[in-house]
């Protein structure tokens, strides 16, 4: 079958218009949003609660969030990267713990160390700060984003 020049109908300017700005809007939210994102701005920081006789857990306290890691895993000054989980949880001070996404927020690409201080990203080498998640060295221009944990005597678990 052929056609000839005329019977394909071409889309109007407006039609071209709209759906590349569809496509461009898609991409950025799609870029910018989380599916662990709670909405909330304050850091996640939780400090080691004491040893608890397991009956809040059986009642429904972590209730369905499987442990993550011991304490005695996380180095002081340090951190450890969890690759499924999509999180590095950091020890700035003794038993104080952080949690923040280990997706760099420059390119999207996963951090691979934490080392003196910062979590680092191998593909543009941004560095982030154990602390609060802040840049300490570009090209990231926004501070990795917290993320909630709860410390439940020596185990930490996503809250």
């Amino acid at each position: 079958m052929t056609f000839s020049q005329g019977s394909v109908p071409k889309p109007s300017r407006r039609t071209v218009v709209t759906a590349v700005g569809a496509a461009g809007l898609t991409a950025a939210l799609a870029a910018c949003g989380s599916s662990d994102d709670s909405g909330s701005t304050d850091s996640a920081e939780s400090t080691a609660a004491p040893e608890s006789s397991g009956a809040s857990e059986a009642a429904g306290g972590g209730a369905g969030a499987a442990v993550l890691a011991k304490t005695s895993d996380i180095p002081v000054g340090g951190g450890k990267i969890f690759k499924d989980e999509k999180v590095v949880v950091t020890q700035p001070a003794e038993g104080r713990f952080k949690a923040f996404s280990s997706l760099c927020t420059h390119q999207q690409c996963p951090v691979t160390s934490v080392e003196g201080g910062t979590i680092n990203c191998p593909c543009h080498n941004s560095k982030f700060s154990i602390e609060d998640g802040s840049v300490k060295q570009a090209p990231a221009t926004q501070p990795l984003a917290a993320m909630e944990i709860e410390v439940t005597g020596d185990e930490i678990k996503l809250a």
